[in-house]
């Protein structure tokens, strides 16, 4: 069965001929795909052009794939890349809209005990209007880590940033991501009193 099979297995019957194998890698990768393309340009329909764009020059470059990092790491940078391409290209005012539909689910990272479902849909909901008002670089790497479970390395390899320099940003944009939500915070909470 085509489910079952690794990304790489699938890339080889996409270049032997099987053009169907290549929906099978598009319906794994697209939600993050879109997720990620979200996160860039703000704007859902950009997003969903950006994603489309996307699967289009990976299709097109597959016999490029060298196989020396994960297909999904190999995508990313794609991503990356053609989303910055379209934000250059546009020179969009981003702005933030928020989509129930991104990070549905926040990880209780501090290890916390397990919030009710009422609770998480309020975490996340304050995250993702947070990770909205950060730079497309920022919460990017957020993504790309938190989500995406990307080590340094490969989102190192998706930007064409060095390794140091992510852990540099990953690390300034947790404290950015923490200070808009102190600010989202204390104002929910001014505008409760």
């Amino acid at each position: 069965m085509q489910n079952e099979l690794t990304d790489i297995e699938l890339i080889g019957q996409v270049l032997a001929g099987n053009q169907p194998a290549y929906a099978t890698l598009v319906k794994r990768h697209q939600r993050y795909v879109f997720t990620l393309a979200l996160r860039f340009v703000k704007n859902r329909e950009n997003a969903e052009e950006v994603a489309q764009d996307c699967f289009v020059k990976a299709y097109k470059s597959l016999t490029g794939f060298q196989q020396q990092s994960k297909f999904s790491t190999w995508l990313y940078s794609i991503v990356y890349t053609t989303s910055m391409t379209f934000l250059r290209r546009k020179k969009l005012n981003t702005f933030f809209i928020d989509d129930d539909t991104v990070f549905t689910e926040v990880k209780n990272v501090s290890g916390q005990m397990k919030m009710n479902e009422t609770e998480q849909k309020s975490q996340s909901y304050y995250v993702n209007l947070a990770i909205g008002k950060l730079l497309p670089d920022d919460a990017a790497i957020l993504t790309l880590f938190y989500q995406g479970e990307q080590s340094l390395e490969e989102i190192s390899a998706i930007t064409k940033m060095e390794t140091n320099t992510v852990k540099v940003k990953l690390h300034r944009a947790r404290h950015r991501l923490k200070e808009k939500l102190q600010s989202l915070l204390k104002n929910e909470v001014n505008e409760l009193l």
